[in-house]
C-alpha cells in the first residue's frame, strides 16, 4: 500500500495545533500593523532564472523546481545536464527574492518609503531533521527606501514587540555590520578576494570555536599572517562577550581600523531602541563576528536570542543591492524574519477561543430540527459550537473534546430549551 504519511520534511496539523499557528500569527500580523508595515502576497514560485540569479546565497541549491511543460522523455534526456532547460519555474525558498521583483514590478503604486509584511509558507530541498523542514512559514518584515539607520530601529523595536505579545519577554538581539566585519578582516591583513570565504569560516565559531575557525582557516591555505592576526584577537577574553550596547563597549570589541561611521551608526541604533522600549538597558549586545551567512548583506545584521533556547529566533539585515538587480538602480533595502516555527513551539496552547467554546452533547432521540436551533442560539450568543451524539464512553468524549480546545458542554434533551442547557467545564 502507498504511504500516507505527508512527504518527508512537510506536516500536517491538528487542530489544536493549527489552532494556535493562527493564534500567533494573528498577534505577529496584529504587532507589526500597529507599527505601520502593510501585509503583501506574492505568487508561491518565481521565474527559474530569477531564483537562480545569485542574490539567494545557499539556498539557491535547496530550490525546488518546476519542470517544463511539454518535455517527454527524450528532451529530458538531452536537457540533463542543463538545470534551466528542464525548469521555467521553482518554489520560492525564502521571501526576501520575491519581495524584491515585488517592489521592481509595483514600484510606481507604492511610496517612497514602502514597509512591507509577508507571512507565508517557502519550501527547500533540506536534509529533513529535528527542527528543520522542507516546508514551513516565514515572517518578514521589510523597509524598502530609507537608507537611514530610522529603518533598522523600526524593524527592533517592531520584532521585540512581537516578542513581548506573544509573552517571551526577555528577548535579546546580536548586532552587527558586515562593513565593520570586512574592516576587520582588513586590518588582520586577509585581501578583498579571500575575505567572503573567510566569512563562511568565521560564521561556524559558535559551533566550533577559535580554535576550530582558526584550523579551518590554515587548512583551506588562507595567508598565515592574517590567520595569525585573526587568532590572536579571537583568543583575547574581551572578545567573546557579548557586551551590553555602547561606543566603549564596541570600541573595545574591534580593532582600531573599523571606522567611527559604522561604529556610530551601531550606537545610534542602539540608543533609539533603548528609547523606544522606555529602558535605560537596550535589549541589543553587539558581536563583532556575527556574520549571517547570506552574502547580499551589505551593512546592519541582527539575530534574535531567548534565554530559554540555544538557537536564534530570527534574523535579517540591510540588502541594499539586491533589488537594484530587477530596477537597474540600487535601492535600499533592510529586513528583519521571525523564526515561526521555532517561537510556535515555545508558545503554549493559549486560550484562543477556548472560554466560549462549548460542546453539546445530545440524546439520541433529540430531533434533528432541535439540534440546529440549540447550535444557532449558541452561536448567536458568541459561542464556538460543536455538536455531538452522546456515547457510551462519555469520558473519551470530554477528553477528546478539551484536546481540541474546547472548555464546555451542555446536555440537550429532547424538549428542552436551549436558554435552559446548563453549560459546565470540562475536565
Amino acid at each position: 500500500m502507498p504511504s500516507v504519511n505527508p512527504p518527508r520534511g512537510m506536516r500536517d496539523f491538528l487542530p489544536a495545533d493549527k489552532a494556535r499557528r493562527e493564534r500567533v500569527l494573528a498577534i505577529i500580523r496584529d504587532r507589526y500593523r500597529a507599527h505601520g508595515f502593510d501585509e503583501i502576497e506574492t505568487p508561491v514560485v518565481e521565474d527559474y532564472e530569477r531564483l537562480h540569479a545569485g542574490i539567494g546565497g545557499d539556498n539557491e541549491k535547496l530550490a525546488f523546481n518546476v519542470l517544463r511543460r511539454g518535455l517527454d522523455a527524450d528532451a529530458i534526456r538531452e536537457a540533463a545536464e542543463d538545470p534551466a532547460a528542464l525548469s521555467d519555474l521553482g518554489l520560492r525558498y525564502d521571501l526576501t527574492v520575491p519581495l524584491a521583483r515585488f517592489y521592481a514590478t509595483n514600484r510606481a503604486q507604492l511610496p517612497a518609503v514602502f514597509r512591507a509584511v509577508q507571512i507565508a509558507p517557502v519550501w527547500r530541498a533540506e536534509r529533513p531533521q529535528k527542527g528543520r523542514y522542507r516546508q514551513f512559514v516565514q515572517c518578514d518584515i521589510d523597509i524598502i527606501g530609507d537608507e537611514t539607520a530610522r529603518a533598522e530601529v523600526e524593524l527592533l523595536t517592531a520584532s521585540l514587540d512581537v516578542l513581548d505579545a506573544l509573552g517571551l519577554e526577555g528577548g535579546t538581539i546580536r548586532i552587527n555590520d558586515r562593513r565593520a566585519l570586512d574592516e576587520m578582516l582588513a586590518a588582520f591583513g586577509f585581501t578583498a578576494g579571500d575575505r567572503a570565504g573567510v566569512l563562511i569560516t568565521i560564521d561556524k565559531l559558535d559551533k566550533v570555536g577559535p580554535a576550530g575557525v582558526v584550523a579551518e582557516l590554515r587548512d583551506r591555505g588562507a595567508d598565515q599572517g592574517a590567520v595569525d592576526a585573526l587568532e590572536a584577537f579571537l583568543n583575547r577574553p574581551q572578545t567573546r562577550e557579548y557586551l551590553p550596547f555602547g561606543e566603549a563597549q564596541i570600541r573595545k570589541a574591534v580593532p582600531a581600523a573599523v571606522s567611527d561611521e559604522v561604529v556610530a551608526r551601531l550606537v545610534g541604533i542602539g540608543e533609539a531602541v533603548a528609547a523606544a522600549r522606555g529602558t535605560a538597558e537596550v535589549p541589543l549586545h553587539f558581536d563583532p563576528f556575527l556574520v549571517r551567512g547570506m552574502g547580499y548583506y551589505t551593512g546592519t545584521i541582527y539575530e534574535l536570542a531567548h534565554p530559554s533556547v540555544s538557537y536564534s529566533l530570527g534574523g535579517g539585515g540591510r540588502y541594499d543591492g539586491m533589488i537594484g538587480r530587477f530596477l537597474g538602480q540600487d535601492v535600499p533595502a533592510v529586513g528583519f524574519s521571525i523564526g515561526f516555527e521555532r517561537i510556535v513551539d515555545l508558545i503554549g496552547a493559549g486560550e484562543d477561543a477556548a472560554s466560549t467554546a462549548v460542546v453539546l452533547i445530545a440524546d439520541r432521540d433529540v430531533a434533528l430540527a432541535e439540534l440546529a436551533a440549540h447550535k444557532a442560539f449558541f452561536v448567536g450568543q458568541g459561542y464556538r459550537v460543536r455538536l455531538e451524539q452522546r456515547t457510551k464512553n462519555l469520558k473519551a468524549l470530554l477528553e477528546r473534546s478539551a484536546a481540541d480546545g474546547y472548555t464546555s458542554f451542555g446536555t440537550v434533551s429532547t424538549g428542552l430549551s436551549s436558554a435552559a442547557v446548563e453549560l459546565r467545564p470540562l475536565g
